[in-house]
């Protein structure tokens, strides 16, 4: 946590510095910090720290901490100037730690840096066009922004911040929008390597959190870089069909009974340049049935059987390439099965139309005559059916026939022909039923 101020609150509250030419920032007590709170001075030079006693103001000591060259602490008892119950040390020696102590009651830690000693300089920032690749875009940094270390292995973090604009999916809106993205650093490197964008873009350089906190902020924006990563999101939707006479296929993923109506679209991002739907027999794709080289295509599946379709992209000279996941469709074997009476009229709802049971049926005619051979209802849907009427009126009980030619998703040719008994009606539907021999 930051505490931005010129001294601390709460349980540093005692430790200020005077003749700083800009405001402390402070790192406050956290989890990355401990029990040590971190002044960073824009200058330690003339700067002066001192130390108000809150509960035992003559008894206050101090002591620095070094760390050596072998990276073990050192601590050295130090002498400071008195006045009443505030303690100083003029000028404050910056890059150490110091422990400051009223007795036995209560003891303060913190830690020192001179930022003019270790301050930010970028001086130019460059894109590595020939390295950047499908994955990382590697950025060239000239410039000096080292690790701000403490208390031996600690580091202050940076946040060297590298900005930056992508492709996002968009799933509400079907599309890849515009992003802008921000990586950080804790410190800044010679060579930094971020996701490669979806998009041609210029990466920014800037920072520290220190510099912005004073209002110093360093900028340093890159040429262009012409993007060679890709992505692709991919859509497929089934035409839905719920016909009451039609029998599906247990199980989840794309097909069922024939024809089956499938769209598969691609959305690529900017980099794409080619682009290819695939069909195989084979979820390795080890042969290749057919190929579409279009983002959309809308394909009717009349055949029985599986097929695998996949969706290849890939950018300008090939480097980078996207393969997506196998989409499988499972096309039944038909079925063509007709009933032999049915009774409209006689319980709504209930067995009241004549309708063949199907599955995967791909061609369909139906004729229906009477006993006298008239054709009283033909169609070519089979989910349609016959209601039992001719010209508006049911028809009178007792056998009608049926012819139907049909083929089937597995190349089955269906000739068949048979029997439809009309069962009895309510007593009030017959004084309206057709009884002409003509009909």
């Amino acid at each position: 946590m930051a505490i931005l101020a010129m001294s601390v609150s709460s349980a540093v509250a005692q430790v200020s510095f005077e003749g700083n030419s800009k405001p402390v920032y402070v790192e406050g007590r956290s989890s990355s910090t401990g029990s040590m709170a971190v002044y960073v001075l824009y200058s330690a030079q003339g700067v002066t720290m001192k130390y108000t006693a809150s509960i035992d103001p003559y008894n206050v000591s101090w002591q620095e901490i070094i760390i050596n060259d072998l990276g073990e602490r050192v601590y050295n008892d130090i002498d400071v100037d008195h006045d009443g119950n505030v303690t100083s040390l003029t000028p404050v020696r910056a890059d150490r730690g110091y422990i400051i102590k009223e007795g036995d009651s209560q003891t303060t830690y913190l830690w020192v840096i001179d930022y003019s000693k270790c301050r930010l300089h970028i001086n130019s920032a460059s894109v590595d066009q020939e390295n950047s690749d499908c994955g990382t875009a590697l950025l060239h940094i000239d410039g000096s922004g080292p690790e701000i270390k403490y208390d031996g292995t600690k580091t202050l973090d940076r946040e060297i911040k590298i900005t930056y604009y992508t492709r996002e999916w968009d799933s509400e809106n079907t599309t890849w929008k515009e992003q802008q993205v921000v990586e950080e650093e804790k410190f800044l490197k010679s060579s930094i390597a971020v996701p490669a964008p979806y998009c041609d873009t210029q990466f920014t350089v800037s920072g520290d959190k220190f510099l912005e906190f004073w209002n110093e902020r360093e900028s340093k924006t890159t040429e262009t870089l012409q993007t060679k990563a890709i992505n692709v999101e991919l859509e497929v939707t089934q035409e839905e069909r719920n016909n009451d006479n039609e029998q599906t296929i247990q199980g989840s993923g794309f097909g069922g009974s024939a024809p089956v109506t499938i769209t598969f679209k691609a959305y690529c991002t900017d980099a794409v340049t080619y682009k290819e739907w695939q069909v195989s027999s084979f979820p390795e794709f080890n042969d290749l049935l057919m190929n579409f080289s279009q983002d959309e295509v809308e394909y009717t599946f009349n055949d029985a059987g599986t097929t695998y379709w996949r969706f290849y992209a890939a950018n300008s000279d090939g480097s980078c390439e996207y393969f997506s996941d196998p989409i499988s469709v499972n096309i039944g074997e038909s079925i063509l099965l007709c009933p032999n009476f049915f009774s409209p009229g006689s319980t709504e709802g209930d067995n009241d139309e004549w309708k063949v049971s199907y599955k995967s049926i791909v061609e369909f005619h139906c004729w229906i005559y009477n006993r006298w051979g008239n054709l009283i209802k033909e169609f070519t849907d089979p989910s349609d059916g016959w209601d039992g009427t001719y010209r508006g009126k049911l028809v009178n009980t007792g056998v009608y026939f049926y012819v139907i030619k049909a083929k089937g998703s597995d190349g089955k040719d269906y000739k068949l022909s048979g029997d439809i008994n009309i069962l009895r009606y309510k007593k009030h539907e017959m004084n309206n039923a057709i009884d002409d021999p003509d009909y």
